[in-house]
């Protein structure tokens, strides 16, 4: 395999961890805005408990992508950053917003008027972002030539771009209450649970819609997705993860169900990666084309491997120390703190 597909798999793999850990995040803030029942506020101390230890240590993998994009493949930074630089601004803007609020929520005066600021704040953002994230890989799904009578610019705002965007909040959410059905206890696991089973419909529902819309908007998605020899293990993997997860949570299986879930979330984006290979801008940029020269690529290489020796230790400590003993248990036993 070449350096420049090598970095690409880092890309997409680093963009799963996102998904998976940071995006989990904006779902909890998702669902501090739809806190309801006699249990609102203990649904919200759950939210600001399980996301406080880490949420800032999840967005090393959207810096990674970043870092990488610009230093591996400038063509590609270039492109995506001049044609889609309004809801990469809003993305970012919903990411420092979403953070400032959730800090300022748990050192400001403790009042109800105050506190329902910063929420109203937290949640807002936490919904902009996803939405964002999602518009800019529909954009790229899609493929726009950026420079041709502005279409790039605009592409973003299209019927498909809208449709990822919800799809990926929907994702999110559902992650979000899978995981923290983990985190809870007694009626308030579940609370969270009959969340997921909710949220996990609303996936399918928007991937049947994207998947629609993708016929007309993103034809080569839509190929890679129906006419490649890895699409029928890759929907049957992914529907069979799906299925694990929703019996899960019936059976309030809940750390089979997070695991299920997981896998069924990552499932859904590298196959969007491998669908869009060798592309990595359509219509024209490949991985390839859009490489930097060796002499940048390998030592790059290098350097994200001895990177990853401090990288993933540390952050396995991290969850351990703020997760309990066994943070990514599958097998339901009790757990110690």
């Amino acid at each position: 395999m070449s350096a420049p597909d090598l970095l690409g798999g880092v890309i997409l793999a680093a963009l799963v961890l996102y998904a998976l850990l940071g995006g989990a995040d904006f779902g909890g803030g998702i669902w501090d805005l739809l806190a309801s029942g006699p249990r609102v506020k203990e649904q919200r101390a759950l939210i600001e408990r399980a996301i406080g230890p880490i949420w800032e240590a999840n967005h090393v993998w959207l810096i990674l992508v970043v870092v990488l994009l610009f230093t591996g493949f400038p063509a590609a930074f270039a492109r995506i950053s001049i044609a889609l630089f309004t809801p990469l601004v809003l993305l970012l803007v919903g990411i420092v917003l979403r953070g400032a609020a959730f800090t300022f929520r748990t050192y400001d005066y403790p009042e109800d008027v105050v506190q329902r600021r910063w929420g109203v704040l937290f949640s807002g953002a936490s919904i902009l972002a996803p939405l964002m994230l999602g518009a800019v890989v529909g954009a790229l799904a899609a493929g726009w030539r950026a420079g041709s009578s502005g279409a790039g610019a605009g592409h973003w705002l299209s019927a498909f771009s809208a449709a990822t965007g919800v799809f990926a909040a929907a994702l999110f959410a559902y992650l979000a209450a899978t995981y923290l059905a983990v985190e809870a206890e007694g009626s308030l696991r579940d609370d969270f649970r009959r969340r997921a089973i909710g949220a996990g419909v609303a996936v399918f529902v928007c991937a049947a819609l994207v998947a629609a819309i993708s016929a007309r908007e993103a034809p080569l998605v839509f190929e890679g997705l129906t006419r490649r020899p890895f699409t029928l293990p890759l929907h049957l993997a992914t529907g069979a993860a799906a299925v694990i997860a929703f019996v899960a949570l019936a059976k309030k299986r809940v750390r089979a169900a997070r695991t299920a879930a997981a896998l069924q979330v990552a499932l859904i984006v590298v196959g969007w990666g491998a669908s869009q290979y060798p592309y990595l801008v359509p219509p024209d940029l490949t991985v390839r084309s859009a490489a930097g020269p060796r002499a940048t690529l390998v030592p790059l290489l290098w350097a994200l491997g001895a990177g990853a020796l401090l990288l993933f230790p540390a952050l396995h400590l991290l969850f351990r120390i703020f997760k309990g003993e066994r943070p990514f248990a599958i097998v339901d036993r009790p757990r110690t703190r």
